[in-house]
Parts: structure tokens; C-alpha cells; sequence
């Protein structure tokens, strides 16, 4: 398929400029991941006294060898989706709100393979095209975590039944609050949407594609072009996925599987306390995958493990000044971890309460 207009999508705090920086965060992660990973595979027995580093290093080694094909794949799908033009996403989400334009912007959020924040820019372009309030708020709340690349990530760390129960109750968030986010419109207590939709009335998901399938000319130098298309489009995913592999390795380094237990295991307390971490720590979905999997695999709190994926979208501090910056007020962004965070709660006791 011809690509959309847009070649590149910006991520994870992507300014979009074209200026070439240096990515530090991507580099650091990188060397550190690649260091301490041949350190394990050829050097463990040398640091076999060294109990931090050596936590440390065979959990790098242990991750690593456990997502790998995850990224492979994530990389793959992200070069086929940055071919697809932007309009047939917008399409899915619908042209009117309701249940129905709820779903399918829930789908639609699903689908689309970008992170927490890389989603921001998608959104705030989605509601300048239109989308109603109810729309943008369960699209943002059903996609950061639940990409494709994420869910292979996810089904790697803690297994399908896991992932695919996550996935599920994500999207009844995402549903319930954007309904609410449509009551509450529709009633007066938030504005609705000034902006309208831009894609044309005879605009058909389908057709459209047929024609674009046709169009397309799948020759060895395209496959190439799309295969390393996913990999620069994936490095702003691939950062942050290093970055969480690390910071799950430090957390199992100083902190053992006793004291994890203590501190975030299924209780109400450890519950709270995962929903404070997740609300003052500000990393990327893809950083935080990794940490919400030893949640449930070290701490057995499935129920933490989900709250601390969905409050770190629900009450991330980017994430509420872009919507402010978009929606020209407060008291859409506001609301957003005033209607998902009780949800959340619920759910998640009742993960740790009946798993």
C-alpha cells in the first residue's frame, strides 16, 4: 500500500524534528542490555560472587532471551502498518459517537501500534479531524500497551491467557469510559468537540482497500524498504523496551522476590502502592511491560500487574497536558484519571482476590 502522507509517525516523546540527535536513551539502553547479557553468557562463574551483579546480568540474559522474538515480529508488523494510510484508521473509528463509534475506536486503539506517548500525537490529531470527546479518550486508554509488537512482548513475559485477559478488560475500560466521556458531553459538563470530520461522506473501508491492494506491487526492493521502515519506526518502541528490561533487572538485583512480595504482593496495600509507583514514574508503555510482568510472575499479583499498565496511561502527566493542549481546556484531560482510575481499581482487587 502507498503510504500516507505522514512518513514517519513520531513516538515516544518525538518532537518530530529532523534534525539527527543522538539517542541516548536508545544507545545507553542498548549497550547496557548487550554488556551485561555476554556478561552472563560467557562471564557468569567470574561474578559468581558478586550477588547484585549477577541478579542483574542473568536477568538481562533471562528477558532478553524470552522477548527477543517479540521485537522481531513487532518490528516486522510496524513496517507493514507504517504503509497503511492514515485515513483507514480514522475510518474504523466512525464518523459518530455511541456505543458503536466507542468500539470501534476501542478496535482501532487496539490495532494501532504505537506507544503511550507516540499515541498522543494520533489522538489529538484524531480529535482535530472530528472524533467526539468519548471517542479520543477510549482510543487513548485502549492503545499504549496493547500494540502488536506489545502483546507479543507480554505473551513472552507472563503467557496467552494472561495477555489475552489484559487485553479484554482493557477494553472494557476503554468502552465504559468512553460512554461516560459521551454522557458527560452530550449533558453540558464537557464541551463536545468543535472540530468535524474531514474524511469524505462516501469514503468505504473496503472498497477503498481493495484498491489499494491492487495498487500495491510487493517486488523484493518494497519488502525491503517496508522490512527497514520497521526497523527505524520501531527504535523509539525498541528504546523503551530496553529501558524496562533494565529497570526489571535492578528491581530484581536490590530487591528480592520476599521483599517484591511485601511490598507490591495482592494486597490492598500493595495495590495502592503499585498505583502510586505507576502514577509518579514516567516511562513509556513499552518500559513498563517488563516491570508489570514480574508483578504477576514474581509478586503473584496479576491484579497489580494490570493497574500499573493502565494507571501509568490513565494518570500519566504528558499524557493529560497534551489532551489539555488539544481540547483548549481542563476539564476533559481531568477527568480522564477521575473516571479510569476507580475502574481500574475494582478490576484489579478482584484480579488478586479470584486469580
Amino acid at each position: 500500500m502507498k503510504q500516507s502522507s505522514n512518513k514517519h509517525t513520531p513516538s515516544c516523546h518525538d518532537d518530530g524534528s529532523k534534525k539527527k540527535k543522538l539517542d541516548l536513551l536508545l544507545w545507553g539502553s542498548i549497550i547496557v542490555v548487550a554488556l551485561f547479557y555476554v556478561l552472563h553468557w560467557q562471564y557468569s562463574q567470574a561474578i559468581a560472587d558478586i550477588t547484585a551483579l549477577q541478579v542483574f546480568s542473568k536477568s538481562v540474559f533471562d528477558l532478553m532471551n524470552t522477548i527477543w522474538w517479540g521485537i522481531i515480529i513487532g518490528m516486522v508488523m510496524v513496517g507493514i502498518l507504517a504503509k497503511v494510510p492514515r485515513e483507514f484508521v480514522i475510518s474504523i473509528l466512525g464518523r459518530d459517537g455511541g456505543l458503536n463509534g466507542i468500539i470501534r475506536a476501542t478496535l482501532g486503539g487496539v490495532l494501532l501500534d504505537l506507544c503511550s506517548h507516540g499515541i498522543l500525537m494520533v489522538a489529538a490529531k484524531l480529535y482535530e479531524r472530528g472524533a467526539s470527546t468519548g471517542q479520543v479518550m477510549a482510543f487513548l486508554i485502549a492503545s499504549p500497551w496493547n500494540s502488536f509488537s506489545l502483546t507479543l512482548i507480554l505473551i513472552a513475559l507472563v503467557g496467552l491467557p494472561w495477555t489475552l485477559a489484559f487485553i479484554v478488560l482493557s477494553m472494557i475500560i476503554a468502552v465504559i469510559s468512553g460512554l461516560i466521556f459521551e454522557y458527560l458531553t452530550k449533558k453540558g459538563t464537557l464541551p463536545a468537540n468543535p472540530n468535524k470530520v474531514d474524511l469524505p461522506h462516501d469514503f468505504k473501508f473496503w472498497k477503498e482497500a481493495k484498491i489499494k491492494l491492487k495498487q500495491t506491487r510487493f517486488t523484493p526492493s518494497m519488502i525491503k524498504d517496508m522490512l527497514w521502515t520497521g526497523v527505524l519506526d520501531s527504535r523509539m518502541v525498541v528504546r523503551w523496551i530496553l529501558f524496562g528490561v533494565i529497570l526489571a533487572g535492578l528491581i530484581r538485583a536490590f530487591m528480592d522476590t520476599g521483599q517484591f512480595q511485601t511490598f507490591f504482593g495482592p494486597t490492598l496495600a500493595g495495590l495502592g502502592l503499585t498505583i502510586l509507583v505507576a502514577t509518579i514514574l514516567e516511562v513509556c508503555s513499552e518500559g513498563s511491560t517488563p516491570v508489570a510482568a514480574d508483578l504477576l510472575t514474581r509478586a503473584k499479583a496479576p491484579g497489580n500487574s494490570f493497574a500499573f499498565l493502565m494507571t501509568g496511561v490513565a494518570t500519566d502527566y504528558t499524557e493529560i497536558m497534551v489532551l489539555k493542549e488539544t481540547t483548549k481546556t481542563w476539564k476533559i484531560p481531568l477527568f480522564l484519571p477521575l473516571i479510569t482510575v476507580p475502574q481500574i481499581l475494582v478490576i484489579a482487587w478482584a484480579m488478586n482476590v479470584f486469580s
